[in-house]
C-alpha cells in the first residue's frame, strides 16, 4: 500500500499545519508505511488555472498531456491532500471523484478565505480527516459533515524547562496579525512595574509589515530591553529559549488546535491561550490526560482540588480592553507564587501524559484503513529531546 501526500508547496515556514504534515509523514514511515510526498507548486489556495490543471492529473482527473505529467494511481493507492490545497481547487476534487478517485482531505483549520470551495472539496473527497476537534465541528456545522474523522497532534519529548529568575515569558508564532502579537505587547507594557522578560519567537517573514508593527509598538513603549523579537530559532539557539522559559502565550484570534501548547507542556510550561479557540482543546486535552482538568479553563480549582496548567482568557469585547485583561491574568501569575507553583505541577502532570507522533500515524492509518507492516515503535522516553533540526511548531509557528 501506498499513500500519497500532496503539500502546499508555497507554505515554506513551519506552520503549524506543516509541522504536522511532517511529522505525519515520519511517523507512517517507522510504523512500516510507504508514503510519496508531493510538494504542489501554486498559491494555495489562490492557484492559478494552469496549477490547478497539473492538481488535477496529479489526483487522476486531468489531461495527462498537461506538462508531460505521468500519473499512476493504482488501487493500492491511497491519496490524501492537504486541506489548503483542497479548498482552492474545489472543481478538480470533484472531477477526481467522477473518475472514481477515492481522495481524502487532510483539513488542519477552517478556510474563512474559500468557504464555499472548502464545502465542495470536503464534500467531494472519500472522507475527511480533521487534526482536532474545533475543525471536525466548524466542518459538521458548515458543510454537514458530521462524518469528519480526527487525528490529533502529537508531541515530541523534550527536557523539563529550568527558567528564569525574573520569570521569562515566550510567545511562540510567526508574527501575523491573526497571531496578535500587538495584544501580547500591549499587554506586558502594562506590567512594566514587575521584573519579568518576553521574547516573541518566530518568522517576521511571512508578514514583514505587521512584524515593523509589532517592533514599533515594543519601542513606543520603550520596552527594547524587556521584549526581544528573536525570528526564525532553531537547533540549539531555540532549545535555549525554551529552557529559559516559565510562561507560555498563545492568543491567537483563531486557532484550529495549537501545537505550541502541547510543546509548551511538554517542557513543563504552563500556557496562556485565548478562550474561545482551539487551543483551549489543546489546554483541555493535557488536562484530562493528566487527571487534573475539571470544570472551568480558568486556572481555578472546579470540581476538584487541583489545579490546570495555565488559563483560557476571554479577549472578546471592545479592542482597547483586550491588553487590560491579558495583563490582569499574567499580572496574577506574577504576583501569586501559588498559582505559579499550581500551573507549573499542572504542566508537569500533562507533559507525562501527552501522546506521540506515531499515535497519531496509527490514528490516521486506521482512518484510511491502511495496514502496518511492521510493529509500533515505542515512543523515545519523556526526558529525550528530538534530535536538532526536527521540525516543531516552535520554529515559527505561523498556522496555515
Amino acid at each position: 500500500m501506498l499513500v500519497r501526500f500532496l503539500v502546499p508547496a508555497n507554505v515554506r515556514h513551519n506552520s503549524g499545519g506543516n509541522v504536522y504534515n511532517a511529522r505525519l509523514i515520519q511517523g507512517l514511515r517507522t510504523l512500516g508505511v510507504a508514503v510519496e510526498t508531493l510538494a504542489v507548486d501554486g498559491s494555495w489556495p489562490e492557484a492559478s488555472a494552469s496549477e490547478r490543471r497539473r492538481l488535477g492529473v496529479l489526483l487522476g482527473a486531468g489531461d495527462p498531456g498537461v506538462d508531460q505529467l505521468r500519473v499512476e494511481i493504482t488501487p493500492e493507492t491511497v491519496t490524501l491532500v492537504d486541506g489548503l490545497i483542497a479548498c482552492g481547487a474545489p472543481d478538480e476534487l470533484e472531477y477526481a471523484a467522477a473518475a472514481g478517485q477515492h481522495i481524502w482531505v487532510l483539513q488542519h483549520m477552517p478556510s474563512p478565505s474559500h468557504p464555499d470551495g472548502e464545502g465542495r472539496s470536503l464534500r467531494a473527497a472519500a472522507g475527511v480527516i480533521c487534526t482536532s476537534s474545533s475543525a471536525a465541528a466548524s466542518a459538521s456545522e458548515k458543510h454537514g459533515l458530521p462524518a469528519s474523522r480526527v487525528a490529533l497532534p502529537g508531541t515530541d519529548p523534550a527536557p523539563v524547562a529550568s527558567g528564569t529568575a525574573p520569570p521569562h515569558i515566550i510567545a511562540v508564532a510567526a508574527l501575523l496579525p491573526n497571531k496578535d502579537q500587538l495584544l501580547t505587547v500591549a499587554a506586558l507594557a502594562r506590567l512594566q512595574d514587575l521584573p519579568w522578560s518576553a521574547s516573541l519567537v518566530g518568522t517576521d517573514d511571512a508578514d514583514p509589515a505587521y512584524a515593523s508593527r509589532v517592533r514599533a509598538a515594543i519601542a513606543s513603549y520603550g520596552m527594547e530591553g524587556r521584549v526581544r523579537v528573536t525570528g526564525q530559532l532553531v537547533g540549539t539557539a531555540l532549545a535555549d529559549e525554551w529552557d529559559r522559559t516559565d510562561l507560555s502565550l498563545l492568543v491567537s484570534r483563531a486557532e484550529a488546535f495549537g501545537l505550541v501548547v502541547t510543546e509548551s507542556l511538554a517542557r513543563g510550561i504552563p500556557v496562556i491561550v485565548r478562550e474561545g479557540t482551539g487551543a483551549v482543546d489543546a489546554l483541555g486535552l493535557a488536562g484530562r490526560l493528566a487527571g487534573r482538568l475539571a470544570g472551568r479553563l480558568d486556572g481555578k480549582p472546579g470540581g476538584g482540588s487541583y489545579a490546570v496548567p495555565g488559563a483560557a482568557v476571554g479577549l472578546a469585547g471592545p479592542e482597547g480592553n483586550l491588553p487590560d485583561v491579558l495583563a490582569a491574568v499574567i499580572r496574577q501569575w506574577l504576583v501569586d507564587g501559588s498559582l505559579r507553583v499550581g500551573w507549573r505541577a499542572a504542566a508537569l502532570a500533562a507533559r507525562e501524559q501527552l501522546p506521540g507522533w506515531n499515535s497519531t500515524a496509527r490514528n490516521v492509518l486506521e482512518i484510511l484503513g491502511v495496514p502496518t507492516e511492521e510493529a509500533p515503535a515505542e515512543e523515545m522516553p519523556a526526558e529525550e529531546a528530538p534530535a536538532e533540526g526536527t521540525p516543531t511548531a516552535a520554529a515559527t509557528a505561523g498556522g496555515q
